[in-house]
């Protein structure tokens, strides 16, 4: 039997950067081949592609930087009084819920993900706007899911966003007062519609599976919205450990809150009431 060919670094370099180069052969030149031979074509071939790799131009590398700014780590703003201000930046999370509608769904909190075009992604490393939106099982804030509350009309920077004002989300890459990291509902201006993840939707994104997002509003047999329409603006945890306030174990007092409701109902029946859908949940409206 014979030995296997012992190939120099020089020659082993060669061979990388020319199966590195496989599109760039795939396509050839525009010269006919009667006119130089395959050394002096291989060799074009090298030049040009040693070129874009230095200038950062190839395909690989402008996917790479794309994904990169996208999955960058995000610091959230910490509420030290409990609000949200013009400004923060926020992530916009699907709290967990059963679902009873569908057998296969994503479960836990997905987070409001903006979602690039696959194939876009791939040819470009800028991002490219209008951009499609999903939701996915994720509660790291990055730059694909880290928002800023931004101003509607007048407002100012570090104001307090309070029930019933319009705030817009910018991205780069009590029931009288919004609370931070509270249930809320948010409402397309233009439809009246409720945001929702569907979570029985599944999307495959440049990110993976995920869920899609869209505007409409789910009742329930008592005119109020089921909690899929629920939405909250998470804060940064003050913990350095931490990274959002979804990390946070919750206090005694929520984990016992529903039993609790229960029992209250079974001791006394007079005391169910029909909730109204505006005074359960605190509203807001989102143009777009």
């Amino acid at each position: 039997m014979e030995s296997p060919p012992c190939y120099s670094a020089e020659q082993t370099n060669r061979a990388r950067v020319l199966l590195l180069a496989k599109d760039y052969m795939l396509h050839g030149t525009t010269q006919d081949s009667c006119d130089v031979g395959p050394d002096f074509r291989m060799e074009e071939i090298m030049k040009d592609f040693l070129a874009k790799r230095d200038k950062g131009q190839l395909l690989i590398q402008r996917n790479r930087r794309l994904k990169e700014n996208l999955l960058r780590p995000m610091q959230l703003s910490v509420s030290e009084d409990g609000y949200i201000h013009y400004g923060d930046k926020v992530m916009l999370v699907s709290p967990d819920h059963p679902e009873t509608e569908a057998d296969l769904f994503l479960p836990g909190d997905l987070s409001l993900c903006m979602t690039p075009d696959e194939i876009k992604a791939h040819l470009s490393n800028e991002l490219e706007v209008p951009c499609g939106l999903s939701a996915a099982q994720t509660k790291i804030p990055v730059g694909r899911n880290t928002f800023t509350i931004l101003c509607a009309a007048g407002e100012v920077i570090g104001q307090v966003l309070r029930y019933g004002q319009n705030f817009r989300l910018g991205i780069t890459g009590g029931f009288d007062d919004r609370m931070a990291n509270t249930k809320i509902l948010i409402t397309h201006c233009h439809t009246n519609r409720g945001l929702v993840a569907h979570r029985h939707l599944s999307l495959r994104t440049y990110f993976g599976q995920e869920a899609e997002v869209a505007a409409h509003t789910y009742l329930d047999s008592h005119r109020v919205e089921k909690p899929k329409n629920h939405w909250m603006l998470v804060t940064g945890a003050p913990r350095k450990d931490l990274s959002t306030m979804l990390d946070l174990p919750k206090p005694p007092a929520e984990d016992t809150r529903a039993l609790e409701q229960v029992r209250e109902q079974v001791s006394d029946p007079g005391a169910r009431s029909t909730p109204d859908a505006r005074g359960c949940v605190p509203q807001c409206t989102l143009p777009m």
